[in-house]
């Protein structure tokens, strides 16, 4: 072999072994990357388990339904009775409200089930005012329609707020924006406006802040049946369904 094919040869078989060594490499690297992603699935998973294993929910002694700051629907005398704590920016409150909302109503109507409302403040996320918060401001804003304007207005506007919830992230609504919301659930503008603009509301949902942490609540939604914690459900909609199930 001459001496220039040798030393093509050799340029040969280093190239391959280059493409080799390169493949090699990648395997190395992708193997590596789903070895991380198969643990932080695990640990994803396993966080999620843990969490609802340590959940102290269940620990929750709330007042029967008839609280000073909840929304009640349906009869006194209904065999079932359905408590749910809830938070206007909290996204699962918002899917379990969609999920579920209209099949209470129904149940409520024909007298299977009354079911309380109890709007607070969980989260803290503020809006582009840094002393103001969402939850707060809108938790403060049902009470006053409720005290204003009465229940049936009441849980329109609290419909509402669930159909129009921003994101944890925002933008979040305006002080015009729930007074809007208000009148378009029944309220008359000169009895809520005023009140909502100055957040004459914050002391009730403070104070119905307090008797929720009082009742042991501690995450939204906590839904309660008959007095027992309810958490028959992986997903918001599987817990709205197994909700509505058991009642009927």
């Amino acid at each position: 072999m001459s001496k220039k094919n040798r030393e093509a040869d050799r340029a040969s078989r280093a190239a391959a072994a280059l493409a080799e060594q390169q493949r090699e490499e990648r395997r190395r690297r992708n193997l590596m990357v789903g070895g991380v992603v198969a643990v932080l699935l695990v640990i994803v998973v396993g966080g999620f388990f843990l969490a609802r294993a340590l959940d102290t929910t269940t620990d929750v002694d709330a007042p029967a339904a008839g609280s000073e700051f909840g929304l009640t629907i349906g009869p006194d005398d209904a065999p079932h009775s359905v408590i749910i704590y809830e938070d206007f920016l909290c996204p699962y409150c918002g899917e379990l409200e969609r999920a579920s909302g209209d099949g209470l109503a129904e149940l409520a109507a024909d007298g299977k089930v009354q079911v309380e409302y109890r709007p607070f403040v969980l989260l803290s996320t503020t809006d582009d005012r840094d002393f103001e918060y969402y939850s707060e401001r809108a938790a403060g804003a049902f009470q006053i329609v409720l005290e204003e304007s009465g229940a049936e207005v009441a849980k329109e506007f609290h419909d509402l707020l669930f159909e129009n919830q921003p994101s944890e992230a925002g933008p979040f609504p305006s002080d015009d924006d729930l007074i809007d919301l208000a009148v378009e659930a029944g309220a008359e503008e000169s009895d809520v406006r005023d009140r909502i603009e100055s957040q004459d509301g914050a002391d009730a949902a403070a104070r119905a802040t307090q008797a929720a942490a009082d009742a042991g609540v501690n995450s939204t939604p906590t839904v309660l049946l008959d007095g027992e914690v309810f958490q028959d459900g992986r997903t918001m909609d599987e817990l709205a369904e197994n909700l509505i199930a058991q009642l009927q």
